[in-house]
């Protein structure tokens, strides 16, 4: 009997220790979805996971139906109080309406919100926009991408209520204009990341008023934009501090603006896909500038021969892992075992499909 009752102590114990802590470990690693579903396995699994506040810090309605209710009756639960992420890429029926909603019946849920994703949401508007961030006076990422609504009053909003933005993207906004990239900089000196990916409107102005005003980038990315000229790209040279740049389709940059950029000593990354009017030159001041370079991408680029890729070994043989020179009918040693001979970690030969 005394066997029995150590026995079951020892069961009481593991149950009452052992298996919250086993479950703490392994709920971290599981999908929200998944979460969520546990909860309603048992009022015992219930309680345990609801009492982890670190489990409910993301909100994710990721591709969901009805997700502007899903997202109130969310907020308004006590575990997601201190909620820091929100995921609403591509949700919905998510509207400028429950943005209002939540704004006047949960806005102590999101005074922690540092993260607010809400690409692909395009039924929410300037007015969606001012509500939602009027309750996020800490909100350090924002994303709008591929939203034809939102214009730059809606940007507006957000450098008036949100004053800690370090990441911004607008990628495929096609409203936006100059007087959006005027307050971005005007506002946000310690902005890092900003993707501005088919935002038609903008103009050399815009961007040198970013150029100047923000920097602390590190992540640049101007995809698709072919207005942009050499005015602007020159004084891309001032970000010290820029890893990544996404110049793909800038057909106005010439040799003498890339040798400009090549001052950015610190580019892992350097997307020149379609720049076609770059040369050797250009591409020879990247070399011998950005000697850390590990991805680039000449696609399409035919004024390049096997000249500018000899420099490019003597600088970054041992840093460069992804290197695409298809369609650069100039270099004529562009094989796989060619190209491995000049940069041995290559890894990834073709960027572009």
């Amino acid at each position: 009997m005394e066997g029995e009752d150590v026995e079951a102590a020892e069961e009481g114990t593991w149950s009452r220790e052992s298996i919250p802590k086993v479950l703490r470990i392994v709920s971290t690693r599981l999908p929200q979805r998944d979460l969520i579903s546990l909860l309603l396995v048992s009022p015992w699994l219930n309680g345990t996971l609801v009492s982890y506040p670190s489990l409910w810090l993301l909100l994710d309605l990721r591709e969901m139906n009805n997700a502007g209710n899903r997202l109130m009756a969310a907020l308004s639960l006590p575990r997601y109080r201190h909620v820091k992420q929100i995921n609403l890429e591509f949700a919905q029926d998510i509207e400028d309406k429950h943005l209002e909603l939540i704004k006047n019946k949960c806005l102590d849920s999101l005074q922690n919100l540092e993260v607010l994703n809400l690409n692909g949401c395009q039924k929410i508007s300037d007015k969606g926009i001012e509500d939602i961030t009027s309750a996020c006076p800490n909100l350090k990422v924002f994303s709008i991408y591929w939203n034809v609504r939102v214009t730059d009053i809606g940007i507006a909003h957000l450098v008036k209520n949100c004053k800690h933005i370090v990441d911004l993207n607008f990628s495929g906004c096609k409203n936006l204009s100059d007087k959006c990239l005027q307050l971005v900089a005007e506002n946000y000196p310690e902005l890092e990341l900003l993707n501005l990916t088919r935002c038609v409107k903008l103009t050399d102005s815009g961007l040198q008023q970013i150029l100047h005003g923000c920097p602390c980038l590190h992540s640049l990315n101007l995809y698709a934009l072919s207005s942009f000229t050499d005015e602007a790209y020159k004084r891309i040279s001032l970000l010290s501090h820029l890893k990544f740049l996404d110049l793909c389709g800038g057909q106005n940059l010439s040799d003498e603006g890339l040798s400009c950029i090549a001052r950015c000593k610190s580019l892992l990354s350097l997307n020149l896909t379609w720049c076609v009017r770059i040369t050797d030159v250009g591409v020879i001041a990247v070399a011998q500038g950005c000697t850390s370079l590990e991805f680039l991408s000449l696609f399409g680029i035919v004024g390049v021969t096997d000249k500018c890729l000899e420099s490019l070994s003597s600088t970054c043989s041992n840093t460069i892992t992804t290197l695409d020179v298809n369609g650069c009918i100039g270099i004529k040693k562009r094989s796989r075992d060619e190209l491995l001979q000049l940069f041995p970690k290559l890894q990834c030969f073709k960027v572009h499909s």
